[in-house]
Parts: structure tokens; sequence; C-alpha cells
């Protein structure tokens, strides 16, 4: 009996040894990790990146798509001062009115952002069950999707697009909040709108300012007027979708909307 109370006791050492040293594994690990992404960010302050993790995804997308004809693929870097504040103001107007003052995250935004989905899954599921009851037509389609509303800043959709998977999950959403607060602490406002504008989806295949400008308007982003940027920065939620659909009237109506809230866009 005492040498099997000695074996449990050995046996017990050795689990929360092994717990212990896998625990401090997994934090030194993560620690280099949060060092090396420190290390690129620190980079960027000098150094254009060559492409984000979501390019990347991207280019891997398009050259597996099944018929998918010759790849292609726009992209040409342009400094913060070529490019349009018209550009600039509609982005902050659009994206992250509060981009100039918020930490990084705005909490608020967020908050909103939860109780809107909240409110849109609730409604959702409200007429799903209408429609049930009722036998309507449309009962064996898939019940429409709730729009879900965004609640990401500028620096966390850089922060996702930098480095991040398109995944939704707890852990990757932790280490967005991580890269967001890195970006804001070891680069400027002004850097940091430099580096979205160049590298935001606004198409398929096209990327940046410059390639958005000269796809949609045949122009440089140096050029762009108000209400060309106003309508390239309604875009940005879901570009491939308003690039099929240039005669919007959401695309229209919401342009005009940010053109006018343009004017009280603080610039970096």
């Amino acid at each position: 009996m005492g040498l099997d109370l000695k074996k449990m006791r050995v046996s017990r050492r050795g689990f929360w040894l092994g717990l212990k040293y896998w625990l401090l594994t997994a934090l030194v690990a993560l620690l280099l990790l949060q060092t090396y992404f420190a290390g690129r960010i620190a980079l960027m302050a000098r150094i254009d990146p060559r492409s984000s993790a979501f390019q990347r995804s991207e280019i891997w997308r398009l050259t597996t798509q099944k018929d998918q004809g010759p790849l292609r693929w726009q992209q040409q870097w342009r400094d913060y001062r070529q490019i349009s504040d018209n550009l600039k103001r509609a982005v902050i107007a659009s994206e992250d009115d509060s981009f100039t003052n918020n930490s990084g995250v705005d909490w608020d935004a967020v908050e909103q952002a939860w109780e809107h989905n909240a409110k849109a899954e609730e409604q959702a599921e409200t007429q799903q069950a209408k429609a049930r009851a009722a036998r309507r037509k449309t009962a064996g389609k898939p019940p429409l999707a709730p729009r879900i509303r965004g609640g990401s800043t500028i620096t966390q959709q850089l922060a996702k697009n930098l480095f991040l998977s398109g995944e939704r999950t707890l852990l990757r959403k932790g280490q967005e909040l991580a890269l967001t607060y890195a970006l804001k602490a070891l680069l400027t406002k002004r850097r940091i709108l430099e580096l979205y504008l160049n590298s935001v989806e606004w198409g398929a295949g096209i990327f940046g300012a410059e390639a958005a400008a000269q796809h949609y308007f045949h122009k440089s982003a140096t050029a762009l007027t108000a209400p060309e940027a106003a309508r390239l920065a309604v875009m940005l939620p879901r570009p491939r979708y308003f690039e099929q659909r240039p005669g919007s009237p959401y695309l229209a109506h919401r342009a005009a909307v940010i053109e006018e809230r343009m004017r009280s866009a603080e610039l970096p």
C-alpha cells in the first residue's frame, strides 16, 4: 500500500512538472512570436512591406480557383504625399472617424457593433420563425444571413491584413489586438494610414490606392477628386462585390454621405 502511494505521488509530481514545462514552453513561444511581430512592425517604420498575409492568401486563392484566367494583379506603392488628401479623408470618414485620436481600438464602436449584430441575429431568427409558421414560398431555401457590422479601426484592419489569416477565433482576435497596440506604439498615425492605403484590397487582385485609382478612374491616386475618393472608400468593406456592381444605388447614396462627412475628417 505504501509503495502504491509513493508511485501515485511520483506520478502526480511528474504530471505537474510536465504541465509546467509545456506551459513555460508555450509562454516562451508566445513571447518569441510577439517579439518577431514587433521587429517586423519596427522595420515598417522605414521599409515598405512587399506584401501582406492577406495578399498572399489572395494570390493562392486566385491561382487555385477553377476556370481562372490570367492572374490579374495590380499594386504600385505611393508615398503618403503622393496619395490625394481626398482619399485619406474619405477612408477616415467611412472606416474610422476617430482614427487620429483613438488608441488603435475604438471600444465604443466595438460595443455598438456587438449590439447591432445581436439585434440583427435576433431579427433574423424571428423572421425565419414567422416564415416557417406561415409556410411561405421561400420555405426550404437557405435563410438570409443577418447583416453583420464590424467595429474595427483602420489600425486593426491593417494588423489583420499584414499578419493574420481570415479565420475568426478568439485566439486570432487576441493576436489582432496585440498587433494593433504594437502598430500604435511603434508607428505614427501617418505611417499607419500610408501602409493601409497601399495594402488594402479594392477589387479582385487590386491592392492599394494607386491601383484602385488607375483601375476605376484611369488616373493617379494623387489626382482623385472628392466624389471619386468617396466611392472608393465606400467600396472597402466589400470591394469585389462593388467592383461587379458599379451602378449600385447604395454605392452612389453612401458615397454622397461620405463626401459630406469628409469635410470634418481630421488627417494625421
